[in-house]
């Protein structure tokens, strides 16, 4: 018998096999015809139409698990890609399919003798080894990451009757992401994810920024919702790039004008404390030394009383008109009612610890969860809020050891750090990089969130080792996910611009291998919309972190109590609005209160008035209260000397 009459007679053969194997309890689909080392190619028959309505044709998918049997184990493939011999479809003869596949791994036998999945390949496919239909106790080994602390998210697509399990410490230890175009159920997913995190890890705080104002629905009675009428975030905690940004508007910033506030928030921030002698700190030790960005408190009126200060020296005439103009720009700053939530009468007062335990609920009191609504926000503060906020925590999980687990989700993650270098605000990318790049190892975590990773930074993504990847549909996108997970195959990202609502691919450390899975519906009551309508809850002061020790670290101040230290209702030179914390560890040992000292240049006091803060409307920034033991100037006094100052200097002396 030539050879050709032993393959006519071979595929005869096979074609009765497979014509006689549609029971359901035999697998048998096609033979292997080609490998290589990542892919190889199945050839299947099909019947003829009518007559094999649970044939082979209606087995294979693209996007299905296969198994190929090699000795004792089982190849793992996935379908990439199918095809006739010919360009045409019979209806009265079998078609002849082939079909390509790429390797996944296999599963073998274990140590302890249990079947296991492994990433690898021992043995690859022989020609002629049997490809067989994917058995659900098999699926259920592939997709099982083998550790505890898993949680069910979902359904497998191939097989709903099994869950798509994650590892949640994964999940949060190393960033993940969620991309996916408008529409597509990004926001719910998220809501599904956060909450089946929250269950794992009950001292888990989450942060959210939420432009849209949807995620407060979304945890009803487990968050905190700040909004701009709650929202209290002092101007002194802002570091200058920040606070520039907010005077100047998002407008390019004037050096000269930066340098003034260099030199001259330091002076304001020791002249709050009540010391002025710069001189001599500067001669003294370093250790609580105030710069610019140093979160301490200072007046405004401070600051103003030094810019007039400066304007009315002889010297430097040339920097006058930039210092006017900064004068003028807070001014209008402290002026504009959208601002009020920076220059509000509270922001006298140290409240920093009030703060943090408002924003990164220290401790929850069972609201471990801050949505941080930004929609109100005037656009020019919302990428300093955002660094304000991302910075602090980060410094919280520092400076605490790992006491605080913060996770930080940012929704439209584009906005704040954009793939152009150019756009932007630095410290809004210098922030959210420092937690992605080193957050994992001081206990914070990053959640991005965009439909359109094509515009963030490849870096930010690049950090994220667990990503869902929803529809996409824009093939800069695809390629940039393709680019930023390792593990992730052209063929597997070629359905991303198919898949259906809710169903993602999840890639990464969380999940065993690639996974499509559908996300399970997430309940009514806690589904995330818009304009929600919930009122804020406020809640009390931090008792289960050292909070004055965190602080005192942000601060850079010695840890070691000084022994004469004054008491802690002596921190402030204003009535304490908190109580103190820690009592065992007393940070006013550095902000002892003491008079503010005025100069022989200052206009005006220098405290704020207690209506304002920063000033009337007659333009006195803030009138000092002085004690009833202190008369005011008598007006004939006033009188008198305006008449001087109005009298030439000549007439004067001939007098």
């Amino acid at each position: 018998m030539d050879s050709a009459t032993t393959s006519s007679a071979s595929g005869e053969e096979d074609g009765r096999a497979r014509r006689g194997t549609y029971a359901p309890g035999n697998r048998l689909m096609g033979r292997v015809v080609g490998c290589s080392g990542s892919k190889a190619t199945i050839s299947a028959f099909a019947g003829k139409d009518g007559q094999d309505g649970n044939g082979v044709a209606e087995l294979w998918s693209v996007g299905r698990l296969i198994s190929i049997s090699v000795g004792a184990n089982r190849v793992v493939a996935l379908v990439c890609s199918m095809g006739t011999a010919t360009s045409a479809w019979s209806e009265t003869e079998e078609n002849v399919m082939h079909i390509e596949v790429e390797l996944v791994g296999e599963i073998r036998s274990g140590v302890s003798g249990k079947p296991e999945f492994s990433a690898g390949i021992t043995q690859y496919p022989y020609l002629g080894a049997v490809a067989h239909r994917m058995r659900s106790s098999d699926l259920a080994i592939i997709y099982d990451p083998g550790v505890s602390d898993t949680a069910v998210i979902g359904k497998l697509t191939q097989d709903t009757s099994l869950g798509a399990l994650i590892h949640i410490p994964s999940l949060l230890s190393r960033h993940f992401a969620v991309v996916g175009t408008t529409g597509v159920g990004k926001t719910t997913a998220v809501t599904l994810l956060l909450h089946k995190a929250l269950e794992a890890d009950p001292s888990l705080r989450v942060l959210i920024l939420d432009p849209h104002n949807e995620f407060a629905a979304a945890f009803p009675t487990q968050s905190v919702v700040i909004d701009t009428d709650t929202l209290d975030l002092p101007f002194w905690l802002f570091k200058l790039e920040e606070f520039t940004e907010v005077l100047f508007r998002g407008r390019p910033s004037i050096p000269e004008e930066i340098d003034v506030l260099r030199d001259l928030i330091p002076e304001a921030k020791r002249m709050f404390k009540g010391t002025t002698d710069t001189a001599l700190i500067r001669r003294g030790p370093e250790k609580s030394s105030l710069t610019a960005d140093t979160p301490v408190p200072y007046r405004v009126a401070d600051l103003l009383a030094l810019i007039d200060e400066r304007i009315g020296k002889l010297e430097g005439r040339s920097e006058k008109p930039h210092l006017r103009s900064l004068k003028v720009r807070i001014q209008a700053a402290i002026n504009d009612p959208r601002y009020e939530f920076m220059f509000s009468s509270n922001t006298i007062h140290d409240t920093i610890l009030t703060t943090i335990s408002h924003i990164f609920r220290i401790p929850g009191d069972g609201k471990p969860v801050t949505t941080f609504q930004l929609a109100g926000i005037p656009s020019e503060v919302v990428n300093s809020v955002a660094s304000i906020l991302c910075r602090m925590a980060f410094e919280i999980a520092l400076w605490s050891a790992g006491g605080v687990r913060i996770l930080v989700v940012c929704e439209e993650a584009h906005r704040y750090v954009p793939a152009d270098p150019k756009l932007g605000f630095f410290p809004t990318r210098q922030a959210i990089s420092r937690i992605a790049k080193e957050g994992r190892k001081y206990g914070v975590s990053l959640g991005v969130i965009t439909q359109r990773p094509g515009e963030l930074d490849p870096t930010i993504l690049s950090q994220c080792s667990t990503v869902f990847a929803m529809r996409l549909s824009n093939d800069r996108d695809q390629d940039i996910i393709r680019s930023a997970i390792p593990d992730s195959s052209a063929s597997t990202m070629s359905f991303l611009s198919s898949i259906g609502n809710g169903e993602a691919i999840a890639f990464g450390e969380a999940v065993a291998v690639p996974m499509r899975m559908v996300f399970e519906r997430v309940s009514e009551t806690v589904l995330p919309r818009a304009n929600s309508g919930l009122q804020p809850v406020h809640r009390g002061d931090p008792n289960s972190v050292d909070l004055g020790k965190i602080v005192m670290r942000m601060r850079h101040i010695d840890e070691n109590p000084r022994a004469s230290a004054p008491g802690p209702e002596t921190i402030r030179p204003q009535q304490p609005t908190i109580r103190p914390q820690m009592p065992s560890i007393d940070p006013s040992g550095d902000f002892a209160a003491a008079p503010a000292m005025r100069r022989s240049t200052d206009g005006f006091a220098s405290t704020p008035s207690p209506q304002h803060g920063y000033g009337n409307q007659a333009g006195e920034y803030g009138a000092e209260q002085r004690p009833a033991s202190q008369a005011a100037p008598r007006p004939e006094l006033n009188s008198l000397r305006s008449s001087l100052l109005k009298k030439p200097l000549s007439s004067l002396l001939k007098d």
